[in-house]
């Protein structure tokens, strides 16, 4: 299976990057089936914002071409996304808005999305149900068939559980948590693309 890993952190060397590393090294080393996975980091991201400019099929950048190739490529789209003071990444709702329209619909179609949310704290669930309702809303408006996945999974204290290369460095109960998410996308992926 084709995995999108997508780190939504504008940030360099962020904590939504640490938690994609993870997820990448767990989906490489840790189940039997294999899959392909290809990571996009955010901090490269140049997207235009909305009303500054367009994603266009015809002039795509570098960033932009993976951006496309890597999600119709992939069965399974799992997005990282990081909270900052309650919200998610305005660039990160920006890609979406710019990939929702017809020209990039097929992106929507025969995929299945899966959200993390991500702090440095306590928090991360209200950008995964925020990214849940904004890529139910696109697949459902460009008239597509996908699912996003009901499970999500909330990466705390992101610094303590995850080092700069992806590596599980903390609470036996944060393996067990990411592990159970992946394993109920990984599942939902493999049902929906039967």
């Amino acid at each position: 299976m084709n995995i999108a890993i997508l780190s939504a952190s504008p940030r360099a060397d962020s904590a939504s990057l640490r938690v994609a590393k993870a997820v990448k090294l767990l989906i490489e080393t840790s189940y039997t089936a294999e899959h392909t996975t290809t990571l996009i980091d955010f901090h490269e991201n140049d997207i235009p914002m909305v009303g500054r400019g367009d994603l266009r099929p015809d002039s795509l950048t570098a960033f932009q071409q993976r951006w496309v190739d890597t999600l119709n490529a992939a069965q399974l789209v799992i997005c990282i996304v990081p909270e900052y003071n309650w919200i998610m990444p305005g660039e990160w709702i920006d890609a979406w808005h710019q990939t929702g329209k017809t020209a990039f619909a097929h992106l929507f179609d025969g995929r299945v999305f899966a959200v993390i949310g991500v702090s440095s704290g306590r928090g991360g669930r209200r950008p995964a149900l925020e990214t849940q309702q904004l890529l139910n809303k696109l697949i459902s408006f460009l008239g597509q068939s996908s699912v996003v996945a009901p499970a999500l999974f909330e990466s705390h204290e992101t610094e303590k559980n995850v080092d700069e290369q992806g590596r599980l460095i903390g609470a036996d109960i944060y393996r067990a948590g990411l592990d159970r998410f992946l394993q109920l996308a990984l599942k939902t992926a493999e049902r929906w693309n039967r």
